[in-house]
């Protein structure tokens, strides 16, 4: 069996005992009057600054901060795999004043967790932001070029750490996945998020990674890091030099990462269509799409009902390989 020790859970999660979660209140407080936003809304970012996840919230937030001449601002909890955050935003009033943007983790860390709910099946979506593929990364001290010399790497030193955005996230089962189809045995560093993740990777603290490019990209253009491959089915276009999982051999390791507005229970029909309407007017502006070109984020944009299906699948495909891994918290 796959195990998180206890150190390392502590570590990439804030050591938050997750049992006695209390599921949110069904019955809905009076709703927010239009003209809405009249008041600063809130964006609960369940990660750390300084990765995708962050960025994109902070670039919507911007964008329809002057759209609406209202503050649109982010708050970052953390902890927990993202579930602080996710757990926040699931407990929060549904007025159009509480907004969770947040990745896959609300797919995948329900069952790695063990929680007695699913984000996906609770927390109401609104709207894809975006994909991205995440990036199997290494320190250049570690002597690798390619997937194929990580893994004989591996192999005459079992053990080799590899650092990810949190316990639960995709990054986590990815990194997992991809050990026990070569046949390695890892060590999962989870972290609160990206940036801290990336500064111990740059430091050599820890030689390999799994997680965005967003943060990395400046330091792979600089040579401070490597590149070996990306998890996405196809190869970034901002990308195109570094090989996919299954350009490296492992046929079906596919698992991209989402980006995705969601809002808390019993937020009425109306607001959530608004904070769609304007979460996709923001995806237009040139500037945005610009920088998340930079960043390797594809916008898509699109209606609740395909988030919603997109999300409840992925689910499902986590619930699988969870259990096919044997990934646990002990």
């Amino acid at each position: 069996m796959t195990t998180i020790g206890r150190r390392n859970f502590i570590k990439g999660a804030g050591g938050l005992a997750l049992a006695g979660a209390v599921m949110p209140s069904q019955s809905a407080p009076a709703i927010a009057q239009a003209p809405w936003p009249d008041k600063p809304v809130r964006i609960i970012v369940p990660l750390a600054p300084g990765g995708a996840l962050d960025f994109v919230a902070r670039q919507c937030a911007q964008v329809m901060s002057q759209e609406y001449r209202q503050q649109f601002y982010v708050e970052n909890k953390t902890g927990a795999g993202g579930t602080i955050g996710m757990d926040a935003a699931m407990k929060s009033d549904p007025d159009g004043y509480t907004i969770l943007i947040t990745n896959d983790n609300a797919a995948s860390a329900p069952h790695i967790l063990k929680l007695s709910y699913d984000y996906t099946q609770v927390l109401v979506p609104v709207i894809l932001i975006a994909t991205q593929p995440q990036i199997f990364a290494a320190h250049p001290d570690l002597g690798v070029s390619t997937v194929a010399e990580y893994v004989a790497n591996a192999k005459a030193h079992p053990g080799v750490g590899f650092a990810s955005s949190g316990v639960g996230s995709n990054q986590h089962v990815v990194g997992l996945w991809f050990a026990k189809e070569a046949g390695i045995t890892l060590e999962h560093v989870p972290y609160r998020g990206a940036g801290q993740a990336v500064t111990d990777l740059l430091a050599g603290h820890v030689k390999s990674a799994f997680l965005g490019p967003t943060s990395m990209l400046p330091h792979y253009k600089a040579g401070k890091l490597k590149f070996l491959a990306q998890t996405s089915a196809r190869r970034a276009p901002t990308l195109p030099e570094v090989p996919t999982m299954e350009d490296a051999g492992y046929k079906g390791l596919v698992l991209e990462a989402w980006y995705a507005a969601f809002m808390p229970p019993n937020t009425p029909a109306e607001l959530v269509e608004t904070l769609n309407s304007a979460i996709q007017k923001s995806l237009d502006d040139p500037n945005l799409r610009d920088n998340f070109v930079k960043g390797s984020l594809e916008s898509v944009g699109g209606t609740p009902a395909e988030l919603d299906k997109l999300a409840r699948a992925d689910s499902a495909k986590y619930e699988r390989l969870v259990k096919e891994l044997n990934i646990s918290i002990t």
